[in-house]
């Protein structure tokens, strides 16, 4: 017993080996079968020499396992087991106990079943060869040469294979039971570990999380508190301090930044936010704070920029600035004298993208050559004895090289030792403006908001605003920023003291902090909105952050705040988002009120009114442009992937191109739906313009739709209702249409949604298609279908029913004999289709092929209007050319 309990706590102890409790727990039950075999041979009379056989097996097997336990060399142990019941112990069991008319086949399926469980690789598959082969030259020798087995009698055998079949068969029931038992406890073992690190993950999250608040909340302090000094009439030297403060902070909380940013990288959080943003204020703020460094060690900085830069971007600028404020200030750390120089360039154009090339030159020490492979490593420094004075963290450029590819760019050096260094960043970004930014000298521009003296924008006294926030210099520094628009500016440390003002006051603006002990800033703003008898319901309302994540900002546009600033705060973008929030009547103009809109930093603009509700769909619903126009739908794009690339269905690839590209029957091409992400980025941009989206999609049914990322992402958001269209094309294009009808008829979303569910059964969606051999490119049907359709000069007419789509009927002859049936059946119970609209999608036609396919329509029937639509390319991609369908509606019951 004391033996067995050991073997139990072995096999049933997490810490041991997986492999090594398994060969225990295999080597037991195998030695065991083998003894209650020996003693049941030893009963029923058994051959002498197969008893001796199996005594000595069980012996080598324990000498093999207790040798392989004490020197931890499992896999000999095994091997050494495997080849003696092989070679050994099968053989003679075979031989000796009966051959076929034995037990012994049995034995089979248990060295087949150790193998397999204990051994791995080669050594695996060699056994079971040998295994088989064994197997099979027993079976040839019992058919060919019966004489050189030892018989059993009839009782013999009934007995043997009795107590073979109970011996192997509790022997597999253990082992499966016991396996099981170990892959359970296995599993639940590294459930808890992951579980344990998501954990930790989350605690480390949660600690940059906060410890980002708390740096922030002094930093702010400073920041604002200067800046007030910098906007007062001071003396020279004063404002020359106060410069430097403003540049030593602004590096403070780059440095903190980076620190930070380092955590997201490693735990896989790091995400960009691209806005929209002026290409020379970017500069500006980056030469401003680095001039000043570059002026301390008498270095001269040069600023070079091309004449044809966009004067407008998309990007992350936040990133893009952290990326050159990196490569800058090493360039200035490392460089004891002469200069650095920032180029700015365009590159490469690609439709409305083009790489933006930014190149930083200095003269300093260089780097060695052996150093540069480790030099976008975190936390190393090259040549560590050289530059142990020089003050870093070792993380700049590696995060500079991670923004870089998070970017899709590219991040070259070249150096020569003690020569001086060149870092040449290529980043691609979308072009906003086709303006230029002509030619502009940045050395000598001071940095926005820097200058002694400066004055407000605007003024509104009559205006009433709230600040929120727990920390007591925050609401300092934010009253006194405000305080040069004589805006009527009340405070309050906590959320609940927020409420009771709210209750009694009107504010047209209430600037709110995130972070607050006992009620946070969203739970307040919830509260706000729903207070009976408030008075600032809608109110404007602003959040007050210290995360600057993609994260954070989707969650203010889910929560409905109308706006969000970073701290630390800076006076321009607080005014302009007051400015931009404030009712026109309350406020007078003093600056350039073009300027102040256009320097807002929130995602929405004044003239941006939100609709009660706005219809969205896909690029495959093909509707015609005049109708996105007129109903201002937002459509996402479907991605078509050739080998050249990923295209955005639509937008990056047109139809008759890529058409023309399939020709080649090597050209694969194949279609994406928007993931879920994708969905969410989108649904939270619309949300800016909405307060509630009906997004009609696809039908769920047909291959690569886009309802079930759309339908996952929705939930991310109360106010965002996905409709399976049961169509596509144009079809889906009529639910559009249809949603856009309710929508403005003032219609809820629950309503509109009821009301397509109802109205996708009168829609009828079916194309007519030269052949299938498109549709068998893209594994829709089999390429034995298809070439019989074509042998036959078949046309078949795919249609949609009940969301799948499927051949409803085939035409034979020619082309024009196809086409004049297939318009004559759709359009044959004329009186109960609303003729007011026809939607043609098309593939691949001429203008004279349309023209005449418009003929034969009008000849069977009349219709207000007639859009010819040409199928996006995600569709084209099925149908083929020579391909066109007729989208109609029945009358409203």
């Amino acid at each position: 017993m004391g033996i067995i309990k050991k073997i139990a706590k072995i096999t049933g102890d997490p810490n041991r080996d997986f492999q090594e409790r398994s060969f225990l727990l295999l080597t037991t039950i195998a030695d065991a079968a083998l003894l209650a075999v020996i003693i049941g041979d030893i009963i029923l009379g058994e051959n002498i020499i197969e008893i001796a056989v199996l005594t000595a097996a069980v012996m080598i097997s324990l000498a093999a396992a207790t040798m392989a336990m004490r020197t931890h060399k499992i896999t000999l142990g095994g091997i050494i087991i495997s080849v003696a019941g092989t070679f050994i112990v099968i053989p003679t069991v075979f031989f000796f106990g009966g051959g076929l008319e034995g037990g012994a086949i049995l034995w089979f399926t248990f060295a087949y079943l150790y193998v397999g469980l204990l051994l791995n690789g080669v050594l695996r598959t060699v056994m079971f060869v040998v295994i088989t082969v064994i197997a099979c030259t027993g079976y040839y020798i019992q058919y060919f040469f019966p004489e050189l087995i030892v018989p059993h009698t009839r009782e013999m055998f009934f007995l043997d294979s009795l107590v073979s079949v109970f011996v192997v068969s509790m022997v597999i029931f253990i082992i499966v039971l016991f396996q099981n038992k170990m892959f359970a406890a296995e599993n639940k073992r590294a459930r808890e570990e992951a579980a344990k690190v998501e954990k930790l993950n989350l605690s480390q999250n949660r600690f940059f999380s906060n410890m980002s608040h708390e740096i922030r909340t002094p930093i702010n302090t400073i920041i604002g508190m200067n800046e007030m000094i910098m906007r007062e009439n001071v003396s020279e030297e004063v404002a020359d301090d106060a410069e430097n403060i403003q540049a030593a902070s602004r590096m403070l909380l780059h440095l903190i930044n980076d620190i930070l940013d380092m955590s997201k990288f490693e735990s896989g959080q790091m995400q960009l936010s691209p806005t929209n943003y002026r290409t020379v204020d970017m500069l500006s703020e980056i030469v401003a704070m680095l001039q000043l460094r570059a002026r301390e060690k008498a270095l001269e900085f040069r600023v070079s920029l091309a004449p044809d830069l966009p004067s407008q971007l998309t990007g992350d600028d936040v990133r893009i600035k952290q990326i050159l404020i990196n490569v800058l200030n090493n360039a200035i750390k490392y460089t004891n004298e002469g200069s650095v120089a920032l180029s700015v360039q365009c590159g490469a154009k690609s439709g409305d993208t083009v790489s933006i090339i930014y190149t930083v030159t200095d003269t300093g020490i260089g780097i060695k050559k052996e150093d540069i492979p480790y030099l976008f490593t975190a936390y190393k420094r090259a040549d560590e004895d050289y530059l142990r004075h020089i003050e870093g963290t070792g993380l700049g450029l590696s995060i500079v090289k991670q923004l870089v590819d998070l970017m899709g760019g590219r991040v070259t050096v070249n150096s020569v030792y003690t020569k001086g260094t060149t870092f040449i960043i290529e980043i691609p970004q979308k072009c906003t403006d086709e303006q230029t930014i002509g030619n502009i000298e940045l050395e000598n521009r001071p940095m926005r908001g820097a200058l002694s003296g400066a004055k407000q924008k605007f003024e509104a006294p009559k205006a009433r605003v709230l600040v929120v926030d727990d920390s007591a210099s925050n609401l300092l520094v934010a009253t006194k920023l405000l305080r040069e628009t004589k805006v009527i500016t009340d405070t309050a440390s906590s959320g609940k003291e927020a409420l009771k003002k709210t209750l009694n006051n009107e504010y047209h603006v209430i600037f709110m902090d995130h972070l607050m002990p006992e009620m946070d800033g969203i739970e307040c703003h919830r509260q706000i909105r729903a207070q009976i008898g408030g008075r600032c319901r809608k109110a404007k309302i602003v959040a007050l952050t210290a995360n600057v994540s993609s994260d954070s900002r989707l969650l203010y546009e889910r929560e409905g705040f109308d706006g969000y600033i970073v701290k630390p705060i800076n006076c321009d973008e607080l005014e302009n988002e007051l400015f931009r929030l404030l009712p026109k009547d309350l406020t007078i103009i003093s600056g350039n009120s073009d300027e102040i809109i256009e320097e807002t930093v929130s995602w929405m603009r004044t003239e941006q009114k939100k609709r009660y509700v706005a219809i969205t769909t896909e690029s495959v619903a093909d509707l015609p442009q005049e109708f996105i126009d007129r109903y201002d739908i937002a459509v996402i794009p479907h991605m078509v992937c050739t080998r050249h690339g990923t295209f955005k269905d639509g937008l990056e690839i047109e139809t008759s191109g890529l058409l023309s590209y399939m020709k080649s029957p090597k050209n694969k091409v194949e279609t994406k739906a928007p993931d879920v992400q994708e969905h969410e980025m989108f649904f939270a941009k619309q949300l800016s313009y909405a307060n509630n989206i009906i997004h009609i999609a696809v039908s769920g049914k047909v291959s690569n739709s886009g309802y079930p990322a759309a339908l996952e992402a929705a939930a991310a958001f109360d106010n965002v209702t996905v409709v399976d269209s049961g169509h596509l094309s144009g079809g889906q294009a009529f639910m559009v249409l249809e949603a856009c009808r309710l929508a403005e008829e003032g219609k809820n979303p629950d309503e509109i949604a009821r009301k397509l569910e109802q109205f996708k059964d009168i829609v009828h969606t079916s194309f007519i298609v030269e052949n299938l051999d498109f549709l068998a490119r893209a594994n829709q049907v089999s390429q034995r279908i298809a070439g019989l359709t074509r042998s036959f000069m078949a046309r078949p007419v795919l249609m949609l029913k009940n969301g799948v789509i499927g051949v409803g009927r085939v035409y034979f002859g020619s082309r024009e004999h196809a086409w004049r049936r297939y318009i004559v059946s759709t359009l044959k119970n004329v009186h109960n289709i609303d003729r007011s609209l026809l939607l043609v999608n098309y593939s691949g036609l001429t203008k004279q092929e349309i023209d005449h396919i418009e003929a034969m329509i009008e000849e069977q029937t009349h219709f207000d209007k007639i859009f010819f639509r040409q199928a996006s390319p995600a569709i084209s991609v099925n149908c083929g050319p020579g391909t066109f369908g007729l989208l109609i509606r029945e009358l409203d019951d």
